[in-house]
């Protein structure tokens, strides 16, 4: 019986096999990166599990070659109880401190390439705040906004083939901006300036969202991206002055953040 079980799951698995679920298994279930940073994201998740993978093939087959090889027969004496191992324990002490070192160097190369602090193309200043999203660009000596509220789910406009820089701020609790298609996100933090940049590789369209708990309506923090050419960047940050969501300055909460609307009076007590 168990014997059908298994060979039922395994027809099941196989059907379901396509190109995409290929992809997939590649990508050991990670999105398919969006921009060049996110590639050298998705090498360091490679490389982490087919070590971690490795490593555990290794010690399973230690453990039962053990098993199997000094297990105890019928007509055995109890075999010598050896006390240490001194080799065996120096390599076991050894060898996990130079794959710490592998990992972190590695960890550490990919986290330069995201928070490089090069000049970057553009850069906007991403503001969380309960409970949504306002992207401030630079445009023309001026802050040109887009930001939304309680019944309209704001969108952040990117420029394909260019470094743009997230500028993090929030005035009033922690928040996380995170892009999955991008496989990168961070923390947005009262009174702390966190940033990282990515370069959109092709124009599309990806979702976003806050991935820290941070109040009741957590839950409408989502924004949408868009990866445009430059030409329709342009065009876009014009349409926004045009529509007068001007300011001198980013704005970081504030008024606007007072001005949430679509949580009526009876669903917020």
């Amino acid at each position: 019986m168990s014997l059908l079980a298994l060979s039922g799951i395994s027809l099941v698995a196989l059907a379901g096999c396509s190109s995409d679920g290929s992809s997939d298994l590649e990508r050991l279930a990670m999105p398919d990166p969006g921009t060049v940073e996110g590639e050298s994201i998705l090498s360091l998740w490679q490389g982490a599990w087919i070590a971690a993978l490795i490593t555990g093939v290794i010690v399973w087959g230690l453990i039962f070659y053990s098993v199997w090889r000094f297990r105890r027969r019928s007509d055995d004496e109890i075999p010598v109880q050896t006390r240490y191992n001194l080799p065996l324990e120096i390599f076991y002490t050894i060898f996990p401190i130079i794959m710490v070192v592998v990992f972190f160097s590695h960890t550490v190369r990919v986290q330069n390439e995201v928070l490089d602090d090069a000049t970057p193309d553009n850069t906007i200043t991403v503001v969380g705040q309960q409970w949504t999203w306002t992207f401030n660009h630079p445009y023309d000596g001026e802050n040109v906004w887009e930001g939304g509220d309680g019944n309209r789910i704001p969108t952040l406009v990117l420029p394909v083939d260019e470094t743009t820089r997230f500028e993090l701020r929030t005035p009033d609790v922690i928040h996380s901006f995170g892009i999955p298609g991008f496989v990168m996100k961070m923390d947005v933090m009262p009174g702390q300036q966190n940033h990282f940049q990515v370069t959109p590789k092709e124009i599309g369209d990806y979702r976003g969202n806050c991935y820290e708990l941070c109040g009741v309506y957590h839950s409408r923090m989502l924004f949408n991206v868009e990866v445009v050419s430059r030409a329709d960047y342009d065009a876009y940050l014009q349409g926004l002055e045009e529509a007068g969501q001007v300011s001198d300055e980013p704005i970081i909460g504030g008024s606007y953040a007072d001005e949430q609307v679509g949580i009526e009076e009876g669903e917020a007590e």
